[in-house]
């Protein structure tokens, strides 16, 4: 008999989740507590309690999983050099699938390029290189531990990859808030739950989480966005000519 979706996730999963949002809730109490506490600058004390938070959930939620991830290890053994062989792999499908996506935005759906989360992450990147902490490292982890392992693993075990997929991908989508490219996170989504399939390991889709966002926020600081819409220009041409 079927006992509902709170006894289709383990205990400790559903303490994981309420770390998740306890997390991003301290985020918010920390920044208020250190400004009106400690009279430190509005965006130096979001900056700070964001990183913090985020820190000290990627350390809590590893403790939880830790059992897991072990096991993972030992069931499913891969050498350096096929983590890092899938890994660029993946870097090169997320690409693609993300160039295929902008373009269904584009050309298809009117929707205009560029990201409101993508362009606060680099403009608090820029005010404090600190910042890169947290795309570059700690939401990578946390979000394929949650999304892929977690959501994505449980679901997979009932139903087939693209039910799966489909729903930790929305879900995974719904979360950033960004829902006018709802698309570009479903379909990064599928590719990194179709790494974890194929590699049985999660560290490999938190590489190629990790490899991807550090790549989007340094070029958008590094690179003159005029270059950079070339560039893009001309990948869009090569993969699907024109």
């Amino acid at each position: 008999m079927d006992k509902g979706v709170f006894y289709l996730f383990a205990k400790r999963h559903w303490i994981v989740f309420l770390i998740y949002i306890m997390m991003q809730i301290m985020t918010a109490v920390m920044s208020v507590l250190l400004h009106v506490v400690f009279s430190i600058d509005v965006s130096d004390a979001a900056l700070y309690s964001t990183v913090g938070s985020f820190i000290l959930g990627v350390i809590i939620i590893l403790w939880i999983l830790r059992n897991d991830l072990q096991k993972e290890r030992f069931d499913h053994p891969l050498s350096i050099e096929r983590i890092i062989g899938w890994s660029a792999l993946g870097v090169i499908l997320a690409w693609v699938a993300q160039i295929f996506a902008v373009t269904i935005e584009i050309e298809l759906l009117g929707i205009e390029p560029g990201s409101e989360n993508t362009e606060v992450i680099v403009e608090m990147t820029r005010m404090n290189p600190l910042f890169l902490l947290i795309p570059a490292i700690s939401a990578p982890i946390l979000e394929e531990l949650i999304f892929r392992k977690i959501v994505f693993g449980t679901l997979y075990k009932k139903v087939n990859f693209i039910v799966a997929a489909l729903i930790s991908s929305v879900i995974f989508g719904v979360l950033h808030m960004d829902f006018t490219h709802l698309l570009i996170y479903i379909t990064m989504g599928f590719v990194f739950a179709f790494l974890y399939v194929k590699t049985k390991r999660i560290i490999v889709p938190i590489i190629v989480h990790m490899t991807l966002n550090t790549v989007t926020v340094l070029a958008q600081i590094f690179i003159d966005p005029e270059h950079l819409d070339q560039i893009q220009q001309d990948v869009m041409m090569i993969l699907f000519g024109g």
